[in-house]
């Protein structure tokens, strides 16, 4: 080679060389087929997101040609294709693209925490190299599609938390190297493929939340790697599989809220690394298992709801590592050993709904440091609580034998529920109510208990209450003007107690009431019109049972949103207000009827009671309260008619104006109100027939006229003559159900008139000769006044000639 070309070579190389590294490090390099068909696969993806509101993909767009700059796109150092697309929690809103197939190289999918919707695309298929799909906490629909299960390298599916259903695919069994498998919170159906334990390196299932039923396979127990397993709230039957012991790296096994029966396993007691276990709202038997001591890394047991029975056992002090705690609702019975309240490490206790027995420790505190929540309601625990622990969030003590002055409250206090009630507490309310630890308190009751004296004005204190419960007592005196001070309040229940006085004007404060039942007090006064336009979030209102006079405020008509209005057993007067209409809720305008009255807390949702009176007698509502519905204004003096608007209120279940004084005709319309169940006029002064309509409520489980002036025939219906005489006595009604039929009503009766003419059916000839005379005598008394009086003649005649004529 001549030295001229040598020169020309190194000259070439130096100058390439130094252009290499002349060029910015930001430069896109120049686009291959291949890595135009990335670009434009992302920019399909783009297309079909409608919602960016964090601008995650302003980067994406048309005049960037370096797409692997762009956010969230991660792509390989050798051949610059897309590998990681992650646009997790972004709020994006949309569908996924099936262009996403056309990403070949990609190997991670992280689009969980978005609003995508529609099916997952089936074209994921074609990506061979995925090793994690994650969509989880989206709005996909329809089916996993069976393409998934070409991935043959994926090892993470994860797509909980979406509306996904159908079944799992038998073909899951092909993806021998996925890890987990993440299904929690969709719709599937059907049974746990058995081609799953083909599946032997997976450490998670987690299919929980569905509505998945059968047996739990028994092959399970070949997945020896499993460390989580998650089934719960489905519909499995069967036992828990015994080969599930097999797993002895298993460390969650949670299978509750299902239909599993039989006794749990001894088994399980030899798994040396669980640490959760959570078998609850099965049903099982055979107690508690002692083999529980075995399990020194519990951190979490859960049995509550299982119906296991028999007595409390004696081994949780053996657990150091135990934090929670459930064995509620198993009809345990004994006494709770002392030894578990030496559990330092317990956190949560819940041994609630049993008949336990036993006394509560009364420094708690001391024995039990990180105790935050104890639920011990429904047994027979006795003793008296000097102090409520600090650290405690929740402490429920409702229904036991506990007795004594009410706990005092540290400064320092956690307290988010404080529930007391139905025991037996005595004394004055003023130290726990004015106590400086009650700024955190949400939940407050000390129902139905014996304390007595004044309420005391320290409510100012309690920022956060929501919920109050003063009902079932003895307490006097009048209600605490500083409890319009409570900003969140929304329940206020001193039902029951002997408060007297009017209501105090700060009420009105409390914007964000839902419940005000103070009935069966001795308050007096008017019911103040600013009920009606200051607490319009109001959906029961109860003032029954006490001595409040005046007319019905008008202004009530404002509670749009009330389901129960109970006015029942005062002095009230006037008319009942026409504008009752206007009740969204019960005239079915607004229809946000839920099946329970829940309110939100930090701990969660509580869910709320109330004593009502409907269908004559009082009961109890909890679980169905927010479907309730009624208007009670009976046993006050209420006057007037009826309004004819009331029969729009479609919704109503119990209507009650009995022992009044109402007057005129019960509405013609009443049966409109078909979602009628009970109603109750009886004792007014009304008149009238009853209505036809009323044939028409199908639902009517109580009815009552009596003791009106209702007059005629009982509408013919197939509930109406179910009841019996009692609920129409007092009237003037016949036919069925009553024993006088309306046969004398509806005929002329011709008895009378025969027993007056002796019952002779002979002629009367004394009318017929009468007629006969009159008609000779009118006759021939003409005749005669023609023939002898000329002009009258000729003047006939004439007339004749006419009428001839015409």
């Amino acid at each position: 080679m001549s030295a001229k070309w040598l020169l020309f070579l190194r000259s070439f190389l130096f100058l390439t060389h130094l252009a290499a590294f002349s060029t910015p490090i930001h430069k896109a390099p120049a686009l291959n087929g291949t890595n135009v068909v990335d670009r434009l696969a992302l920019l399909a993806i783009k297309s079909t997101i409608k919602g960016d509101p964090q601008g995650l993909l302003t980067s994406w767009n048309h005049s960037s040609t370096d797409f692997c700059q762009w956010q969230g796109v991660t792509c390989s150092l050798h051949h610059q294709r897309v590998t990681h697309l992650n646009l997790s929690s972004g709020g994006l809103i949309g569908t996924l693209s099936p262009s996403i197939g056309n990403l070949s190289f990609l190997r991670v999918i992280q689009l969980f925490n978005n609003s995508f919707s529609s099916e997952i695309p089936p074209e994921i298929g074609r990506l061979f190299r995925l090793r994690q799909l994650r969509l989880v906490y989206n709005s996909f629909t329809g089916n996993i599609p069976a393409t998934i299960m070409n991935c043959s390298n994926l090892q993470f599916l994860k797509l909980g938390f979406n509306n996904l259903v159908g079944k799992i695919p038998n073909e899951i069994g092909r993806l021998f190297r996925l890890q987990e498998l993440y299904l929690y919170n969709n719709s599937f159906t059907g049974n746990i493929p058995a081609t799953i334990t083909n599946c032997s390196n997976l450490q998670v299932l987690d299919l929980g939340l569905n509505n998945l039923v059968g047996k739990i396979p028994n092959e399970i127990g070949r997945l020896f790697r499993l460390q989580d397993v998650w089934l719960d709230n489905n519909s499995f039957t069967g036992n828990i599989p015994v080969t599930i012991t097999n797993c002895s790296n298993l460390q969650v096994l949670s299978l509750g809220s299902n239909n599993l029966t039989g006794k749990i396993p001894d088994g399980i007691g030899s798994l040396p690394m669980l640490s959760f276990l959570s078998l609850n709202g099965n049903i099982l038997q055979g107690g508690v298992p002692p083999f529980i001591a075995n399990l020194t890394m519990l951190d979490t047991l859960s049995l509550r709801n299982c119906q296991l029975g028999g007595s409390f056992p004696n081994l949780f002090h053996r657990l150091t590592n135990l934090r929670r705690l459930s064995l509620a609702g198993n009809n345990l019975i004994g006494t709770i050993p002392p030894s578990l309240y030496n559990c330092s490490s317990l956190e949560e206790l819940w041994l609630n709904d049993n008949k336990l027995t036993g006394r509560l420790p009364k420094n708690l505190g001391s024995i039990m440091p990180h105790l935050v929540a104890l639920w011990l309601s429904n047994n027979h625990i006795q003793g008296n609580l000097l102090s409520i622990p600090a650290t405690l969030h929740v402490l429920n003590l409702v229904s036991n034998n506990l007795w004594g002055e009410l706990p005092s409250l540290s400064n320092g206090s956690s307290a988010l529920i404080l529930d007391l009630s139905n025991n037996s507490f005595v004394g004055s309310v003023h130290n726990l109510v004015c106590a400086n630890g009650v700024n955190k308190i949400e939940f407050f009751s000390l129902g139905f208990n014996q304390l007595s004296g004044v309420i005391p004005e320290c409510w100012e204190k309690w920022s956060s209450l929501k919920l109050l419960y003063l009902s079932g007592n003895n307490l006097s005196g009048e209600i605490p003007r500083t409890l319009g001070s409570v900003p969140l309040l929304q329940l206020l229940n001193m039902r029951g107690n002997m408060i007297s006085g009017s209501l105090p004007s700060s009420l009105m404060n409390l914007s964000y009431l839902k419940v005000l039942d103070l009935g069966r007090n001795n308050l007096a006064g008017i019911i103040p019109p600013w009920i009606g336009i200051k607490l319009t979030m109001l959906k029961i209102l109860n003032l029954r049972s006490n001595n409040f006079y005046g007319n019905t405020p008008d202004q009530l008509c404002y509670l749009s949103q009330v389901q129960v209005l109970d006015l029942a057993d005062n002095n009230l007067s006037g008319n009942i207000p026409r504008c009752f209409n206007n009740f969204s809720v019960l005239s079915g305008i607004e229809s946000n009827l839920e099946v329970q009255l829940s309110f939100p807390l930090d701990v969660g949702s509580f869910i709320v009671g109330a004593s009502l009176v409907m269908k004559g007698r009082e009961d109890t509502y909890g679980s169905i309260l927010g479907l309730v519905t009624l208007l009670d204004l009976s046993s006050n003096n209420l006057s007037g008619q009826i309004p004819s608007e009331l029969t729009t209120l479609h919704n109503l279940q119990s209507l009650n104006f009995s022992r009044n004084q109402l007057t005129g005709e019960i509405p013609n319309k009443i049966g409109d109100m078909k979602s009628l169940e009970s109603f109750d006029l009886s004792v007014n002064n009304l008149s009238g027939e009853l209505p036809t309509s009323l044939s028409g409520l199908n639902f009517l489980g109580t009815f009552n006229v009596s003791y009106n002036n209702l007059i005629g025939r009982i509408p013919t219906g197939t509930q109406i003559q179910s009841f019996n005489e009692s609920s129409f006595i007092g009237n003037k009604l016949c036919g069925a159900p009553l024993s006088n039929d309306c046969v004398h009503a509806d005929k002329p009766d011709t008895t009378s008139d025969q027993k007056e003419d002796g019952g002779s059916h002979n002629v009367d000839w004394g009318l017929i000769i009468s007629i006969a005379l009159g008609f000779i005598i009118g006759f021939w008394g003409i005749v005669v006044s023609l023939m002898l009086n000329r002009s009258w003649r000729i003047t006939y005649f004439r007339l004749m000639r006419k009428l001839i004529k015409v």
